[in-house]
């Protein structure tokens, strides 16, 4: 009897110890750092639509209990070319710790250049801390005090929904970490986000400028007689050559894309236009060298009129749209 009280009693015994075990891992688990981030955007400056990457310049700032945290040295910029951390300051405040520095930074970006110059941009700055997960350290967004600089943040641009929130970036991967039950690893996340409206109404017309001239050329070709080779096929000619000119200089600007942009549809209509001009030239010609010269300037003064009202409405059309 005594045998099997003393097999209960150390049943019970293991039994209340993996218990106990189980409560101290849980309770573990719930005490995770809790650290509250903000930030005030600086400046966004050195806009490469080509290389695909903007500048930024902020401040960041962290509000947390443990003394142990470094966030100069552990916070990564996920979606960053290259990082430089600067003024990098820690004090106490009300018995919690306020970490304070300033960041410039290269950022990657995705340009939507389909509508440009009337383009609006949606950036996103991304924070994490590099090694410790969601189960260690969880972000809290400052939104109250975060902020962009409405004088000096970013010219010739609008800025829109300016927002600080957190969220959780997962991994499915271990990073090579042989432990069982490690398949996966979920991180707190930081996210700067903004939406920015480019102010184009002066862009557009120096972009765009040199192409309207080109057209404008070719449009004189209709002024002569139906009959003067040099002019009613040199001046087409010569804006067409313009008009490819330019939107090879605008192309320097652009990322490479696979879809129509409306720099394309402007500089294509305008293509088409000069062809459709060239187009009626001939014919005009060829109607008068055959002694309908009556014809050809009907011909002619109809072509100008459905080429230029074509022209223009079309370009309306797709500037409207953009």
């Amino acid at each position: 009897m005594k045998i099997k009280l003393a097999h209960f009693l150390t049943l019970l015994f293991i039994l209340f110890s993996f218990t106990s075990f189980a409560k101290v891992k849980k309770t573990k688990k719930v005490l995770t750092d809790t650290v509250k981030v903000g930030a005030y955007i600086i400046s966004i400056h050195d806009i490469n639509f080509h290389q695909q990457e903007y500048t930024a310049r902020f401040w960041l700032w962290f509000i947390y209990d443990n003394p142990n945290f470094d966030f100069s040295k552990q916070i990564d910029i996920t979606n960053a070319k290259d990082i430089d951390i600067s003024s990098a300051t820690i004090d106490t405040v009300n018995g919690k710790y306020w970490a304070q520095m300033r960041v410039k930074c290269t950022m990657k970006e995705n340009w939507r250049v389909h509508d440009f110059p009337f383009d609006t941009q949606h950036l996103k700055i991304v924070m994490e801390d590099e090694a410790l997960d969601i189960d260690n350290l969880v972000f809290v967004a400052d939104t109250a005090s975060s902020r962009f600089d409405n004088v000096e943040a970013l010219s010739s641009w609008k800025v829109n929904n300016f927002n600080v929130s957190t969220s959780i970036a997962r991994y499915n991967t271990s990073f090579g970490n042989p432990e069982p039950g490690f398949d996966k690893q979920e991180f707190s996340k930081f996210t700067i986000s903004m939406d920015i409206e480019r102010e184009a109404k002066g862009l557009f017309l120096k972009i765009f400028l040199g192409m309207y001239f080109a057209f404008l050329i070719a449009l004189v070709s209709f002024l002569t007689d139906t009959n003067e080779l040099d002019p009613r096929f040199g001046l087409p000619i010569g804006g067409l050559f313009a008009a490819v000119g330019n939107k090879y200089i605008i192309d320097s600007l652009l990322p490479e894309s696979s879809q129509f942009s409306l720099v394309d549809i402007l500089h294509n209509l305008t293509f088409l236009g000069i062809f459709c001009i060239l187009t009626v030239s001939a014919i005009a010609l060829k109607l008068h060298n055959g002694g309908k010269i009556p014809t050809a300037h009907r011909l002619n003064k109809v072509g100008a009129a459905v080429v230029i009202i074509g022209y223009i409405l079309s370009n309306i059309y797709y500037i409207i749209n953009a």
